[in-house]
């Protein structure tokens, strides 16, 4: 499908604007990036990267669409022309899916015509800053969770097409699984889900609704428990599917003293190998708070989707460089450094990364410890190959975050885990 009109009316009128002044072809470079990381968090994470591949790709005027563009007075015939001829061209470097990125950091370079670049800026900007608000968010609550499994399950609380993108992301954060199929079908992501609320009320009782559930899912299943009375739900669950019940899960009250209650109870039926699964508003913070709880898995949802309280990454996309000559905004409250840039992470020998060094012009050699972070996205408009999986990007992060400096993974308010620095290698 078509991504054309994903995109605000500004970026035509500019490119129309361009074509009749000849500024259009002019060589340019634009760079996705944050002044500032949203207020509490210590890193941001890259991830829609691919997405934004498969948009370029899709970024195409039939004659229907550009009737309408010309009914509307958007376009006038010569900017139609070039529309209905349209296929980016140019080239994009950019941040591994998975990485970890920093105030300034430039995720994203495009490289092309001013023609070309400037109508892309809508739809890079909506699919990054989505994605890595999401990432960034359920990356903190994996941190939160050591090592135990989150299920990603806030579908029924975004936009049907975001559902798909934050499972996708939140995958890459280190999710177990997603409650949504499409996410499954499209990407691959796992799935996990047995049942609601709405199948035990369904039944006369609850006995009745577990003996359904097993006999369709096996006692291998996880069965909700607290629809009526927790306890009792815990007696007959064991009950109806034996001590290899899979396992129980809560979905409202005092979840850390629910799970301890809920834990002797289990064992002492004799279902000791049964898991305790928890969900209901989960964010970073509580989950953290039930750390030392006999907790095995949790089920996160509204704050995943909507980037636990940073629903964007806050990245912009600018122009940076016109026919190789640097440029930049130069506003009392938004100034930023020209040129096109490269970013370098430096670290310990111990492999602890400690600072992030973006730099304007030519590209110094790199020191021990220092690691250029940009890769090859897109070559004349056409992806490169080999780019990483999402698995590799599920495996890059994981490896990302234990290089942080362990201030770094607070989820407490603070600086950035590590700084940056701006440099100039530009002629004067």
């Amino acid at each position: 499908m078509s991504t054309a009109l994903l995109t605000d009316r500004y970026e035509l009128t500019m490119l129309g604007s361009a074509l009749r002044d000849g500024s259009a072809r002019r060589s340019c470079v634009f760079e996705v990036f944050a002044r500032r990381l949203p207020d509490g968090r210590r890193y941001g994470v890259v991830a829609g990267s691919e997405r934004v591949l498969d948009a370029i790709e899709a970024f195409r005027f039939d004659s229907e669409t550009l009737d309408w563009l010309r009914t509307q007075g958007v376009v006038d015939d010569a900017t139609a022309d070039y529309l209905a001829r349209f296929r980016f061209a140019g080239d994009i470097d950019g941040y591994a899916e998975g990485e970890l990125f920093f105030p300034y950091s430039p995720l994203l370079t495009v490289s092309a015509t001013f023609a070309e670049a400037v109508v892309l800026e809508t739809i890079v900007l909506s699919i990054l800053n989505h994605d890595c608000a999401v990432a960034a968010a359920a990356a903190r609550m994996v941190t939160a969770a050591a090592g135990r499994p989150i299920i990603e399950m806030g579908s029924r609380r975004t936009h049907e097409r975001a559902a798909v993108a934050a499972a996708r992301a939140a995958y890459i954060a280190g999710f177990a699984s997603t409650s949504n199929l499409a996410a499954s079908r499209r990407f691959g992501v796992p799935t996990a889900g047995t049942a609601a609320h709405a199948f035990t009320l369904l039944h006369d009782d609850e006995r009745a609704a577990f003996t359904a559930q097993v006999a369709a899912l096996g006692p291998s299943t996880t069965l909700l428990v607290d629809t009526y009375d927790i306890t009792r739900g815990i007696e007959l669950a064991v009950e109806v599917a034996g001590p290899d019940l899979g396992a129980i899960r809560i979905d409202s009250g005092d979840l850390g003293v629910l799970a301890k209650y809920a834990r002797a109870q289990l064992d002492g039926l004799g279902a000791t190998r049964t898991q305790i699964v928890v969900s209901g508003d989960l964010d970073e913070f509580s989950i953290a708070a039930l750390a030392a709880t006999p907790v095995d898995a949790y089920g996160a949802g509204t704050a995943v989707v909507t980037g636990s309280g940073a629903p964007t990454a806050g990245l912009v996309y600018k122009l940076a460089e016109v026919d190789g000559r640097p440029v930049a905004k130069r506003s009392e409250h938004k100034q930023s450094q020209g040129g096109g840039k490269t970013a370098i992470r430096a670290h310990k020998p111990t492999g602890t990364a400690i600072e992030e060094i973006i730099v304007a012009g030519p590209v110094p050699e790199l020191g021990a410890g220092e690691r250029l972070m940009q890769r090859p996205l897109m070559r004349g408009g056409e992806r490169v190959e080999d780019l990483p999986t999402l698995a590799q990007a599920r495996e890059h992060l994981r490896a990302a975050t234990v290089s942080l400096p362990w201030d770094g993974l607070k989820l407490s308010h603070g600086e950035a885990a590590i700084p940056t620095r701006l440099v100039s290698n530009l002629a004067p």
